[in-house]
């Protein structure tokens, strides 16, 4: 992650404030250290995930609904305080190891809640489903191959479809409306 983030910053990579990702170790260190002007938010569903598996499955329905719960909140504190209910009640029906999980993440899997960010752009930038898209893509590529003669043809594959999806895909529709994050930054100084 360090050389990657190095190599994007390298070619111009500037103004990063948040990154999403599924709390791989590597990529939080990157962010503190190469982007420290940036957040990161832990992906929501990667966190509910985590926190369900920990669950057992007489509980998993209600814990489900919960986290739900938790993440349809308005602001962030709302939703700290309705995660520490739900640990809370968690503890009560004897899932300790869930509640536990649930107090550990909740901070970082909020971070789209602050009000550095727009709330028109809550609903994308607290997942990575995006770039879990694009991965789904490339694996349903690959597997009609099966095996490939080296890593080279993988790679042409692999860039062939990240080009046509970017080109023909994501160039028709707008992600984020980043003029609604200019607003954010004015109110914010």
């Amino acid at each position: 992650w360090n050389s990657f983030v190095s190599s994007l910053i390298s070619r111009g990579l500037t103004g990063v404030r948040l990154v999403t990702g599924d709390r791989c170790a590597g990529l939080v260190n990157t962010v503190s250290e190469l982007l420290p002007q940036a957040r990161y938010q832990r992906c929501m569903v990667h966190f509910m995930r985590n926190v369900l598996s920990k669950v057992s499955p007489r509980h998993t329905r209600w814990a489900g609904d919960a986290l739900k719960a938790v993440f349809a909140m308005e602001s962030r504190e709302s939703a700290l305080a309705k995660a520490e209910q739900v640990a809370t009640e968690m503890e009560e029906r004897k899932l300790r190891e869930a509640a536990k999980c649930l107090r550990e993440g909740i901070d970082e899997t909020t971070t789209y809640l602050l009000k550095d960010y727009p709330v028109e752009h809550r609903r994308r930038i607290r997942t990575n489903n995006m770039i879990e898209r694009l991965n789904r893509e490339i694996r349903r590529r690959t597997r009609v191959v099966g095996a490939f003669p080296d890593g080279r043809s993988a790679l042409m594959l692999i860039t062939a479809r990240i080009r046509y999806v970017t080109g023909n895909q994501w160039s028709t529709r707008r992600y984020l409306d980043m003029s609604r994050l200019h607003d954010t930054i004015q109110e914010a100084n």
